[in-house]
C-alpha cells in the first residue's frame, strides 16, 4: 500500500513539473484556415501572445483543404505532448460526424478540446432592393411558394447550409439550396438577387454590406450586436424566437495529454484571448468572446451536435 502511494505521488510530482517547465521546444498551432482569413488572424494574435509567455517561439501552420482533413492528418501524425495543437472549426466536432459517413478521424478519441477562440454571429443577407423588408416577409413568401425561394452557402454541411437547413425546419417552409464555388461568389449572387437570401457573418458577407450592395434583414443571435445596433435580432424581425446560428474555432490538444499539461494551455490561451488588444481585434472580425468553462463547453458541443444530426437527417445532406 506504502508502494503504491509513494508511486502515485511520485507520478503526480511528475507530471506537476511538466506542466511548470511546458512548453521545452517549439509549439506549433495548425489550422485548415488560409493564411489571412479572420480564424487565422484570431491564431496568429494568439501565437504571437503565448510565445511572450512561455518563452518559446510558437508558429501558426496553415493546411487548407480538404474539408480541414488535411489540418487534421498533419495533427494525428505530430507531436503527442502538448506541442502540436489544433484550431478546428465548429462543424469539425458537432457537424461532420454526421454529415460524413467516413471521417479521417474520431472526434471524441483523437482530440481534447480545450476552449472555443471566439464566435462569431449570422446574419440574413439580401439584395438591397429585395422585397423583404425583415425576416417575416421572408418566411411568408416562402410559405406562399414551397420550394421555389432560394438561399445559398459554399458547400454541402457548412454552418451556412446548416443554419438555412434550420430555419426550414423550425419556419416550416421548403426552399432550395444553390451551392456556390466561393464565398465571392455567393454573396454576389444575394446583391444581384440571384438568391432570395444568404446567411453571412460580419467577416464575410460585411464588405458587401457596408459597400450598400447587400442589406441585413437580421442577425441569428440572443441580442443585437454592438457594431450592428440597427440590425434586428431574429425575433426582433418577425421570425421564431430563440433562433441562433453561430460559427466558433477552438483549439485541441492531442487525446490523453496530462491533465495539468492541457489545463496550463487552456489558461494561458484565455489569458492571451483576454487581451485588450486581441479584443480590438476582435471587433474589426465582427467577433463575439465566448469563454465557457471546459465543462460547459463540451456541454455545449454535445448540445449543438445533437441538433445538428437532426437537421442533417431531415435535409437528407449525409456525404458518403
Amino acid at each position: 500500500m506504502i508502494r503504491r502511494i509513494l508511486s502515485v505521488l511520485a507520478l503526480s510530482l511528475t507530471l506537476t513539473a511538466q506542466a511548470q517547465t511546458f512548453p521545452s521546444k517549439p509549439v506549433r498551432i495548425l489550422t485548415p484556415f488560409p493564411v489571412g482569413s479572420g480564424p487565422e488572424g484570431v491564431a496568429r494574435l494568439v501565437a504571437d501572445k503565448l510565445s511572450k509567455t512561455w518563452g518559446q517561439p510558437v508558429t501558426v501552420e496553415n493546411r487548407p483543404g480538404g474539408n480541414g482533413f488535411i489540418a487534421i492528418d498533419a495533427f494525428k501524425r505530430g507531436a503527442t505532448d502538448g506541442t502540436d495543437l489544433i484550431q478546428l472549426d465548429n462543424v469539425h466536432l458537432t457537424a461532420y460526424p454526421h454529415l460524413f459517413k467516413k471521417l479521417p478521424y474520431n472526434a471524441a478519441a483523437d482530440f481534447d478540446v480545450l476552449l472555443p477562440l471566439f464566435k462569431t454571429y449570422f446574419f440574413f443577407t439580401t439584395a438591397t432592393d429585395s422585397k423583404y423588408k425583415n425576416v417575416g416577409d421572408l418566411i411568408a413568401d416562402a410559405k406562399a411558394n414551397p420550394g421555389k425561394l432560394n438561399y445559398g452557402s459554399w458547400s454541402v454541411g457548412n454552418p451556412v447550409h446548416l443554419g438555412s437547413a434550420l430555419f426550414e425546419t423550425v419556419t416550416g417552409t421548403e426552399m432550395q439550396h444553390v451551392v456556390y464555388k466561393e464565398t465571392s461568389q455567393l454573396y454576389t449572387g444575394v446583391a444581384t438577387g440571384e438568391l432570395a437570401f444568404a446567411m453571412g457573418t460580419s467577416a464575410t458577407a460585411g464588405p458587401l454590406y457596408r459597400a450598400g450592395k447587400l442589406k441585413f434583414l437580421a442577425i441569428a443571435a440572443p441580442k443585437r450586436l454592438p457594431a450592428y445596433k440597427d440590425v434586428p435580432t431574429v425575433a426582433e424581425a418577425g421570425g421564431p424566437k430563440d433562433f441562433e446560428v453561430s460559427g466558433w474555432t477552438a483549439i485541441a490538444a492531442p487525446k490523453g495529454l496530462p491533465k495539468a499539461v492541457a489545463d496550463k494551455i487552456n489558461a494561458d490561451i484565455a489569458k492571451a484571448l483576454a487581451e485588450p488588444d486581441v479584443r480590438e481585434k476582435f471587433v474589426s472580425f465582427g467577433y463575439e468572446p465566448f469563454t465557457p468553462t471546459r465543462e460547459q463547453f463540451n456541454a455545449y458541443i454535445q448540445a449543438e451536435s445533437t441538433k445538428l444530426a437532426a437537421v442533417i437527417i431531415k435535409a437528407k445532406a449525409a456525404l458518403d
